[in-house]
């Protein structure tokens, strides 16, 4: 086995690269389960030393930001898009493509729909689960042969494997509901699983977390930024509280967390200050613009970072995210967008084109976007209103201090344009006339705080596609663990609590509007205002709904759920269906024979893939509601020592 790690010294911190970690298990490929079976491991070598422990757990800690950065040979189609196009503040805005995943309701099915590319990650997700899994089970399955390590030290990196397998058994619950229950890498490969029942796996991997926030150490003692602490341990412990409906130990917990664990909010500016391009963007520098600098996610002076993902672009294991591609609207579009003198609106040129002016140089101050994805309006206006005003104080939205970039703050560059060119970009003509013929793709606002992180050497090209680099990104700050715990209060009833949290982060972002108290869509509405593009925008959604309905609380348009029904009414579908704007509603891609954006009440769910279904062909994986092969009658483990039991009798 070989094993390399790649130190990085940055503000006095190191921070863990892990990089070239070459051994069989470490593979990505595509083929995981494909046909595999789920518990097919070939070592290519004898866990017996330390070095592999680490080695192996360092992958883990690598294999995390890859849901975030994954690059594909198109270039596009970040697994995190998938997350946020089912869910109210995105949509798949690729009007090109015939792959384009909008028409959900009608496609998405077992053997069809299931995408790792420019359509939708969902098999990415299901597979890097999984792979993800298989690396924290082979430090659990190895660790007792491993000589010479103190109680202390074992208990470290099993608290460090629990926490990897625990996030992604996290997601698949809330993502595909009841999956097979993974727990160690057997001497001979399984083909007669059954699904477990979510309440068993959420049961487990609670008390696993237990176990993991008393072993690991704090970030303080840890030797580098990026490996999983005690305060993220706590933090996914707090997650699994809530979906067990432990609501007071979760409060518990992010007490803990906020008051005693050396965090705090970020307040004042802080790092280093990165502005795109002066001459184009001005950006009034805020804490809220310094908070996103990739420069500055996982320094010492950022005490808000619980856990960081490095993945700096001077390092050798970086992976360039492409979010300026990904995420911003087709500008330089010369058929679909028009000044009212029927010109070109924007036009990209080189620094060595006569045209070139250094004012309207869009693409290196924004980055040429395609919109993979595209933000709903919800998202760009809605959800800025509160209390019945948009708030004009909130940094997050705010225009004017260069945080929040909207489409007619642009300038028309087209040379020829005499009579348009430098006033600002109109959707409409004096006459009504619409002056985008793609406004899915060519025509929305964005958060340009979140989305610009540039690539170095596209920076420096004379004529670049500026489509986003590498840079560290957030897995957990201490502004989620404020609204897990309003959450939590909202479920004991505390409202005037749960709206005390909800204000600490709206204080930080400069907002003038503060709640008295809170209904549960206040608090998605926060996280919705504060986590876009960090968190799993749809995971979470669905958490929420399984643990609405466990509450009996009612959401804000005074509906209650029950947890055996999800599938057919959920808080998540109320949210789709009312907030989107797009699924059902009418709308649809014409460049595509007008293919219509649908979503239906079961894709809460994602559909167990047929060829994982296959490829256990000895045993049988329970289909979800609402898909063909779904059958109520299906034997599935209803705790999960049965199922680790079953594990064991195949060895």
């Amino acid at each position: 086995m070989k094993n390399t790690l790649k130190k990085i010294y940055r503000n006095s911190r190191k921070v863990l690269i892990s990089s070239s970690l070459l051994f069989s298990m470490g593979s990505c490929s595509e083929e995981f389960l494909q046909p595999d079976p789920l518990s097919f491991f070939e070592p290519a070598a004898t866990y017996s030393t330390e070095a592999g422990l680490e080695s192996t757990l360092a992958m883990c800690d690598r294999h995390l930001r890859t849901y975030w950065t994954y690059y594909s040979s198109r270039d596009r189609g970040l697994p995190i898009s998938t997350e946020y196009m089912f869910s109210e503040q995105a949509v798949n805005a690729m009007t090109d493509n015939g792959w384009a995943f909008a028409d959900i309701a009608n496609t998405l099915t077992p053997t069809n729909g299931i995408g790792d590319g420019d359509d939708n990650g969902i098999g990415y997700f299901w597979r890097e689960h999984y792979l993800g899994i298989r690396h924290a089970n082979t430090v659990i399955s190895f660790i007792d042969g491993v000589e010479g390590l103190s109680e202390d030290t074992k208990n470290m990196y099993l608290g460090r494997a629990y926490f990897h397998r625990a996030f992604r058994y996290l997601a698949l619950v809330f993502q595909f509901n009841d999956v097979p229950l993974v727990s160690k890498v057997l001497e001979n490969p399984k083909f007669s699983y059954k699904s477990t029942k979510r309440e068993a796996i959420l049961d487990m991997i609670t008390q696993d977390m237990e176990k993991a926030v008393e072993w690991v150490p704090e970030q303080s003692e840890m030797e580098y930024v990026g490996m999983v602490s005690k305060g993220a341990c706590r933090q996914l412990l707090i997650k699994c509280y809530l979906a067990t409906g432990q609501w007071q130990k979760a409060i518990d917990q992010a007490d803990i967390l906020i008051n005693q664990s050396g965090y705090s909010l970020m307040t004042s500016n802080f790092g280093t200050f990165i502005s795109p391009k002066e001459s184009t963007h001005s950006v009034t520098r805020n804490v809220v613009w310094d908070l996103h600098r990739p420069e500055n996610k996982c320094i010492a002076s950022n005490t808000e970072t619980i856990l960081g993902l490095p993945n700096q672009a001077e390092t050798d294991a970086a992976i360039k995210m492409r979010s300026m591609r990904n995420w911003l609207p087709l500008l330089d579009n010369r058929w679909e967008v028009k000044s009212p003198a029927g010109k070109n609106a924007i036009f990209y040129y080189a620094p060595n084109n006569s045209n070139y002016n250094p004012n309207l140089d869009y693409v290196t101050a924004y980055g040429r976007g395609i919109a993979h994805i595209r933000p709903t309006w919800y998202y760009t206006h809605d959800v800025w209103r509160v209390n019945g005003v948009e708030d004009e104080g909130d940094l997050r939205h705010s225009s004017a201090s260069g945080n929040w970039m909207r489409m007619d703050s642009l300038k028309y560059n087209d040379a020829s344009d005499t009579e348009w060119y430098g006033k600002n970009l109109r959707l409409y003509d004096d006459g009504g006339n619409l002056l985008c013929a793609d406004t899915i793709r060519c025509w929305f606002d964005w958060p340009h705080y979140k989305t610009y992180v540039p690539d170095p050497e596209e920076l420096t090209a004379s004529n670049s596609n500026h489509r986003g680099g590498a840079g560290d990104w957030y897995c957990y700050r201490l502004a989620e663990t404020y609204l897990l715990r309003a959450e939590a209060k909202f479920y004991l009833g505390n409202l005037g609590g749960a709206a005390s949290d909800v204000n600490e982060v709206r204080e930080r972002a400069g907002c003038d509007e503060m709640y008295s108290t809170v209904t549960i869509g206040d608090i998605m509405d926060e996280r919705a205002r504060e986590l876009y593009l960090e968190e799993w925008r749809h995971t979470e959604l669905s958490r929420v709904s399984y643990c609405l309905a466990l509450s009996g609380k009612a959401d804000e348009w005074g509906n209650t759920y029950t947890t055996n029904n999800l599938a057919e009414n959920s808080y998540w579908w109320q949210r789709v269906s009312k907030l989107n704007g797009f699924y059902n509603t009418g709308a649809f891609i014409w460049q595509l024979g007008n293919r219509p954006y649908t979503m239906a009440a079961n894709n809460i769910y994602w559909p167990i893939p047929n060829w994982a279904i296959e490829a256990n062909r000895n045993g049988t994986l329970s289909q979800n509601p609402g898909y063909d092969g779904y059958d109520a009658s299906a034997d599935v483990w209803d705790n999960w020592e049965d199922a680790v039991a079953d594990e064991n009798s195949a060895n």
